[in-house]
């Protein structure tokens, strides 16, 4: 009866735990002049695989929203997604933004190299911290490709999750979302020739730049946008060894299913999970309208749209890390 008894409550413990909620806990990775800063978010019992969230391009927070209106938390709802099917996850605020803003004096002043040291630390933080032998990279979007640079030749990191991240190198892609939108035809004339010489690694003068264009070409940013420019995805991912999900929602208007298409057959060996009527920022969209799709992006109450989660989630189970 003992015996009965010991089992019947670990199980209640176990219930109890599961009950309880995930997690969550502040953590801290070293920086050049401050900390920079994350959230951890890990099960209740133990923490499972752990996945690195990367955030996408410009001033997105962790949780995946910034100040010109993107709401969508889509970070935040990962986060707890997984944390709901026993995976941990750590997601951050890059150098100079946010609560890391103390860990640079300028957050323009940084390359996609300056992110890849960053990736380093935090893989070694982790791994400190929850003891788990590597650590997933989950980029997305710009983040896809920090992801990729990140974790090349690195033993502490178990493989990537790269979710809408660009197939072709940034400046195509910049390219194409110029191109795409008529509206943009007369800005092209100055737009294409400056995104030609800071692919060939060359500043450009905006002094008679279309006011419009200013706020892409900036000197403030240029230096990134050279060191941006100079990664070539498919380059990356092609050899890597390692398990690799491609995770593409085919109502994405930022990035497209053959850029995941492209990803994946640079990398046979990677996983490849197209969602149907899912959009850049995940969540579900059920048309071909853009102002559909735009306006999930400032919606902070919808979910993450099914099977997001359910992809990563079984994608990691099936790597067995």
């Amino acid at each position: 009866m003992k015996i009965v008894f010991a089992a019947f409550g670990m199980s209640l413990m176990v219930m109890q735990a599961a009950m309880a909620g995930p997690v969550q806990s502040f953590v801290q990775s070293p920086g050049p002049l401050g900390a920079l800063k994350g959230t951890m978010l890990a099960p209740a019992m133990g923490h499972g695989a752990v996945v690195l969230i990367i955030p996408g391009s410009g001033p997105t927070d962790r949780d995946g929203n910034n100040a010109h209106g993107l709401k969508a938390g889509t970070y935040r709802l990962l986060a707890e997604g997984l944390a709901a099917r026993g995976v941990t996850s750590v997601r951050i605020d890059k150098r100079g933004m946010f609560a890391s803003a103390g860990a640079v004096p300028d957050a323009n002043a940084v390359t996609v190299d300056d992110y890849v040291r960053d990736v380093h630390e935090w893989v070694g933080v982790i791994r400190q911290r929850t003891g788990a032998p590597c650590v997933w990279l989950l980029g997305h979007s710009e983040g896809g490709l920090v992801a990729l640079a990140a974790a090349r030749h690195q033993d502490d990191v178990c493989g990537l999750i790269l979710a809408a991240t660009p197939g072709r190198r940034m400046a195509d892609v910049l390219r194409q979302q110029l191109q795409a939108n008529p509206a943009n035809a007369p800005l092209l004339g100055q737009a294409l020739p400056a995104i030609d010489a800071l692919e060939a690694g060359k500043r450009v003068d905006t002094g008679a730049m279309n006011p419009a264009l200013i706020p892409l070409f900036r000197p403030a940013v240029q230096g990134f946008l050279i060191s941006l420019f100079s990664y070539d995805p498919v380059k990356l991912v092609g050899g890597y060894g390692k398990p690799v999900l491609i995770l593409q929602g085919e109502r994405d208007i930022q990035v497209r299913p053959e850029d995941a298409r492209l990803l994946a057959g640079a990398d046979p060996r990677a996983k490849l999970v197209l969602l149907p009527d899912v959009n850049h920022v995940f969540k579900a969209v059920d048309s071909e309208s853009m102002g559909a799709n735009a306006a999930t992006y400032s919606d902070p109450s919808l979910p993450l749209a099914p099977g997001v989660v359910e992809a990563i989630a079984t994608f990691l189970g099936a790597a067995g890390k």
